[in-house]
């Protein structure tokens, strides 16, 4: 029988641990594999880790065909559904499902009909999956989450990726780590978890301190005639210098900035030092 993997497919799989797989190989070894593999057609589309381990030792099994997919999309919408629905899955790879999830479906619907367009008396029907809360709730995650796995996808290195995939560095972490240049990006991961952990909370004491504080706001009451002497006129009467002092404290701020994007340049050689120390 002539069994194709599609590389595509194979990817929505969320990769065993080396104990996980070993558990697989010794229970297929002992009790032959029980569960039948699903093809369509002769597409392999749930058992490939059983798939290859019965390759490998010459383990028979049987498959069946799932008749019910008219296109590859249909393949793709039931894999990452059947995924979804696991626990074993990691935060990350439900986010990425999720997201995959939200292009088939873009791609699938009919253009989004305007408010012009619409009915008298009805609203613009909405696409599915238009919006990030709604693939956050189909991945049972935050929408900051959602947001952060989104950043990593356009802008980690292949190595960040992976770190995250296999549980070295959170999400959050990745998120941050990510802002830095990809080559600082793959040093950080060759570190290992705890210099990935040293440079997400370096860029983040950074961002902290970039930060600007708010003016504060001085309320006026509008509820009755203004004499000079109301609780607030005191107050109001300070707000200018206080107003300067402000002004002092951001032009010193920006000073701070300055110096923060000097340090960054030195970034990239104390990841360099951490590394040649661990």
């Amino acid at each position: 029988m002539n069994i194709t993997i599609n590389q595509v497919l194979q990817s929505y799989i969320d990769p065993l641990t080396a104990n996980e797989y070993a558990a697989l190989e010794r229970s297929l070894l002992a009790e032959g594999c029980r569960d039948a593999l699903v093809l369509w057609n002769d597409v392999l589309i749930d058992g490939h880790n059983r798939y290859a381990i019965c390759r490998q030792h010459g383990i028979e099994f049987k498959t069946i065909q799932n008749t019910s997919f008219t296109s590859l999309d249909d393949v793709m919408l039931w894999m990452i559904d059947n995924h979804l629905a696991r626990r074993s899955v990691s935060d990350f790879q439900r986010g990425v499902l999720a997201l995959r999830k939200k292009e088939i479906v873009a791609a699938r619907s009919p253009a989004p009909v305007s408010a012009q367009d619409a009915p008298e008396g009805e609203n613009a029907p909405k696409a599915p999956m238009s919006t990030r809360e709604e693939v956050a709730k189909a991945a049972r995650l935050s929408s900051n989450q959602i947001s952060q796995i989104e950043k990593i996808q356009k802008a980690a290195s292949p190595e960040l990726v992976e770190a995250v995939r296999s549980g070295t560095i959170s999400i959050n972490a990745a998120a941050t780590v990510a802002s830095l240049p990809p080559e600082e990006q793959v040093a950080a991961v060759a570190g290992g978890k705890k210099l990935l952990r040293q440079a997400a909370k370096e860029i983040r004491e950074q961002r902290a301190a970039t930060r600007t504080p708010r003016e504060p706001k001085v309320h006026v009451s509008q509820d009755t005639p203004e004499t000079g002497n109301e609780p607030w006129a005191d107050n109001a009467a300070q707000a200018p210098s206080e107003t300067e002092r402000l002004r002092g404290e951001i032009a010193s701020l920006k000073q701070k900035v300055a110096q923060l994007q000097a340090e960054n340049v030195e970034l990239s050689q104390r990841i360099a030092a951490l590394i040649d120390a661990s």
